[in-house]
């Protein structure tokens, strides 16, 4: 069923239920890419659907195998990547008796997925993958868990079963206030388009350049929007969020109209720094109504993908093209004014001269994952994204050591391109096991390591707003990383000076091999702008200071 449907990866781990199913795969055209870690077989099965727009597909065995996935379904969940996540369960006879190796994988995914099965009579298994395989790309896509008892994976299942239809509900649309939304875009003074990841998820990023042209709206970005539109395009004003650009907060804050397409006003990017003014509107475009009502702002909700709500906008907006001239120059001058001095060749090394570095060999066919942190940070400001699914990253969870096992995801998926991933050391020896897997199945990726010895971002909190009371955030003693990784049969270059960043990072891109470049970056640099966790007794901690324009 899985063949019928395309799938040509499946990243996992074997154990004893799942048996049956790694049998199968022996006589099957489904590649199999072996990780060191079913968190990872999650990951990477996640950073496959993001870098290809397909679903991508995970399998463990049950117990420990099932419990280990669950960080990784809960990361593709809370950033709706489609998923399908098997996991084997002990015999039907043997549920609910302490069967070695058996856990409740059926209760437990429930809260991270969008939906869930337990297989407990043979003709629901074909009716489980096929509802399955659709409900994890129909509306707002997500992660399905399937859980398997080892004696339904080991029946015979009779043939007319596997090509059956069983229809799932479709979801509903409403775009019942596309006139009220036409009337008040035209009637704004200063619009505003907040583009999140929905519009990547729908592939409505020509759609997005299309309807801020046509309007001369800036665009706005969450983290995970990042890439919808090119990075230098005029109107885009960059991410808005704790950490995004003081141009698109102070333009966020000026607006009298929102254009919100599929993003979720998150409490990371809506915050009483970055909210919108009281006499501002709101126009929200979601297929998932659950998102309606979050600005807290008069709006108009179309409860429909990124790509037909842009479309409809358009095409009731018509040709000529809505002036804002004041206004965009006003947000130009913002843009102007964010742009960071940084003395690219301060020893220790910056983390922002890396990016600048990193920006020489990032191309149309090249992919960036990141990890969580200050590394994560860093790479959403500085490097340079032109195009949607480029820029992969775990946001709304915020999970340490998505970057590696997501870039080999990506790299399956997308074997053409080059990839990379910018991780911190803290993140990354969560999964440095997975360069055995980057290795074994000959999928290589640059890992720039921004290395400074702390957990970074829970070091510069302590910094901030804890009077510099360390606690726990300084990794010690650190291995060696070139030498780890040369262990594990890749490459591993250090780098201490500034000048040698560049030559490490095209030496890494040119081998072709999995390479760490381990880059010792100055453990005081913080990641700015920052907002503080309290606004009334801090203020925002940035670069930038605006001169407002009357």
């Amino acid at each position: 069923m899985l063949e019928d449907r395309d799938v040509d990866i499946m990243f996992g781990y074997p154990g004893g239920v799942v048996i049956p199913i790694y049998d199968a795969l022996r006589e099957s055209s489904i590649r199999h890419v072996l990780v060191r870690h079913e968190q990872c077989a999650a990951h990477a099965a996640d950073g496959y659907a993001r870098a290809s727009g397909k679903t991508g597909v995970c399998l463990s065995t049950s117990g420990p195998g099932a419990t280990n996935m669950v960080t990784g379904i809960a990361t593709a969940y809370a950033d709706s990547v489609p998923m399908l996540a098997l996991t084997g369960q002990v015999g039907t006879a043997s549920i609910g008796l302490d069967a070695f190796q058996e856990v409740d994988a059926y209760s437990l995914m429930m809260p991270v997925t969008k939906h869930n099965y337990r297989v407990l009579s043979m003709d629901r298994l074909p009716h489980a993958v096929s509802e399955a395989w659709q409900i994890a790309r129909s509306g707002r896509p997500g992660p399905v868990h399937i859980d398997l008892p080892v004696d339904m994976s080991n029946a015979d299942i009779p043939e007319e079963l596997l090509s059956r239809q069983w229809g799932i509900k479709e979801p509903v649309e409403d775009v019942s206030g596309l006139a009220d939304a036409v009337r008040w875009i035209r009637a704004a003074q200063r619009p505003v388009i907040f583009a999140g990841g929905g519009v990547i998820g729908a592939d409505a990023s020509a759609e997005l350049v299309q309807f801020a042209e046509l309007l001369k709206a800036p665009v706005v970005t969450p983290l995970m929007g990042l890439g919808c539109i090119p990075w230098n395009h005029p109107l885009n004003l960059g991410p808005l969020g704790m950490h995004g650009r003081m141009c698109a907060m102070e333009t966020f804050s000026q607006a009298d109209l929102v254009i919100a397409v599929g993003t979720k006003f998150s409490d990371r990017t809506y915050s009483p720094h970055t909210a919108l003014a009281k006499t501002c509107r709101a126009v929200q475009i979601d297929i998932d109504p659950v998102m309606f009502g979050r600005s807290h702002r008069p709006a108009v909700n179309l409860q429909c993908d990124a790509k037909r709500g842009l479309q409809l906008l358009i095409q009731q907006l018509g040709c000529a093209q809505i002036s804002h001239d004041t206004w965009v120059r006003q947000t130009q001058e913002y843009r102007k004014q964010c742009t960071c001095d940084y003395d690219y060749f301060a020893a220790p090394i910056l983390p922002q001269k890396v990016m600048h570095e990193l920006n020489s060999f990032i191309d149309d066919n090249t992919i960036i994952t990141t990890d969580v942190g200050q590394n994560q940070m860093w790479a959403m400001h500085f490097l340079h994204m032109t195009r949607p699914r480029q820029f992969l990253s775990s946001g709304s969870f915020g999970t340490m050591g998505f970057g590696l096992p997501a870039a080999i995801g990506a790299k399956a998926a997308r074997p053409d391109c080059k990839v990379a991933t910018v991780v911190g050391d803290g993140g990354l020896q969560m999964v440095i096991q997975e360069l055995a897997t980057s290795v074994a199945e000959k999928l290589p990726v640059v890992i720039v390591l921004l290395n400074n010895g702390w957990l970074g971002m829970v070091k510069q909190w302590q910094k901030l707003f804890w009077d510099k009371r360390y606690s726990q955030t300084e990794l010690g003693d650190e291995p060696d990383f070139a030498a780890v990784a040369k262990a594990y049969h890749a490459r591993g270059l250090t780098v201490e000076r500034p000048g040698e960043v560049h030559d490490a990072l095209k030496q890494a891109f040119a081998c072709g091999e999995t390479t760490i470049v381990d880059i010792h970056c100055n453990p005081e640099e913080d990641a700015l702008p920052m907002l503080p966790p309290n606004p009334a007794l801090n203020p925002i901690l940035g670069r930038c200071q605006f001169q407002k324009q009357d």
